[in-house]
C-alpha cells in the first residue's frame, strides 16, 4: 500500500467538504465549473482523482456523464455506495489515462492528484494525459495546495518553523521543499504560472477556491448561519483577487486545451 493510499484509507474525505470550510471550498469550485458548462447539456466529463464522489455526483445529478479515476480503494466503493446514475467508476492514476479515449472529454476535473506530486516531471505528465482525452476547446481544471498556506498554517501556527528551517524543508526565504516521503507538495503562483507554459494550456483564470476559509475553521463554526451565507458571498465575490490567490489553501487554474 502507498503512502497516499495508506493516508486515504483513514482520513474522511466526503466529511471534509461537507465541514464549513469545504462548503466554501466546493461552492466556489462549483461555481466556476458551471461556467464551463455555460449553457450546454449532456457533457462527457472526467474527474480524476475523484475521492469520494462529491463533485462526481452532483455533475451526474445535472445530467451530465461523468467519469471518476480514482485510486484508493476505498474512495471508489464510497461512491459506488451512491449508487448514482451517470457515473462510472474506474481505478486509475492522473499520471497514465491511457484507458481512456482521446479527445472524448469537455471537461476534466484534476481536484487531488496534484497534491501529492513532487516533481515538475510528474506534474506535467498528468497535463499530458489530462490534454489528450480533453476535447481541442474543452477545459481542464487543476487544483493545487499553496505554499503560504503551509508556512503560516504548519510551520508558524503550529511552531514548527524552526526545525524545518533547520532540516530544508523550507528554504530560507519561506519556500517548501517536499520530498517523495511527504504526502503532500505546496506550489507558488510563479510555479502555477511555469507548469501552465510547459503544458502549453491556454489560462481562462486562476482562482482561490477557499482564500482564508482554512485559516478560519473554528470562527466559521462559530458563525450563525447568515454570517456564514455572507463569507460564502464574499469569496464568490473574490476568488480571482490576485492578492488572495498565493495564501489561499486551494487554489484552481481553469485552463483550455486548444
Amino acid at each position: 500500500m502507498t503512502l497516499l493510499e495508506s493516508y486515504y484509507n483513514k482520513f474522511n474525505e466526503e466529511h471534509r467538504l461537507e465541514t464549513r470550510h469545504g462548503i466554501v471550498e466546493y461552492t466556489v469550485t462549483q461555481k466556476y465549473i458551471h461556467q464551463c458548462i455555460g449553457s450546454r447539456k449532456n457533457l462527457k466529463i472526467l474527474d480524476v482523482g475523484a475521492g469520494t464522489g462529491r463533485y462526481s455526483v452532483a455533475l451526474a445529478q445535472e445530467g451530465h456523464t461523468v467519469t471518476a479515476v480514482e485510486l484508493v480503494e476505498k474512495n471508489r466503493k464510497a461512491i459506488e455506495a451512491k449508487h448514482q446514475k451517470g457515473v462510472h467508476i474506474w481505478p486509475g492514476n492522473a499520471l497514465d489515462l491511457s484507458f481512456l479515449e482521446p479527445d472524448y472529454f469537455d471537461i476534466t476535473l484534476v481536484f487531488g492528484p496534484l497534491y501529492h506530486l513532487h516533481t515538475q516531471k510528474e506534474r506535467l505528465t498528468v497535463f499530458e494525459q489530462a490534454k489528450r482525452v480533453t476535447k481541442k476547446g474543452g477545459f481542464i481544471l487543476a487544483a493545487y495546495v499553496m505554499n503560504d498556506y503551509s508556512i503560516i498554517e504548519y510551520c508558524f501556527k503550529k511552531g514548527k518553523i524552526k526545525d524545518c528551517l533547520a532540516n530544508g524543508s523550507v528554504t530560507e526565504d519561506f519556500k517548501t521543499v517536499s520530498s517523495e516521503q511527504e504526502l503532500y507538495s505546496y506550489l507558488r503562483i510563479e510555479d502555477i504560472d511555469e507548469l501552465k507554459e510547459k503544458s502549453g494550456l491556454e489560462r481562462v483564470r486562476l482562482i482561490a477556491a477557499d482564500g482564508p476559509a482554512d485559516y478560519m475553521r473554528r470562527e466559521l463554526n462559530a458563525m450563525d448561519e447568515e454570517t456564514f451565507e455572507l463569507f460564502v458571498k464574499y469569496q464568490l465575490a473574490n476568488a480571482e483577487r490576485p492578492e488572495l490567490l498565493g495564501a489561499s489553501s486551494h487554489t484552481v487554474d481553469i485552463l483550455k486545451n486548444i
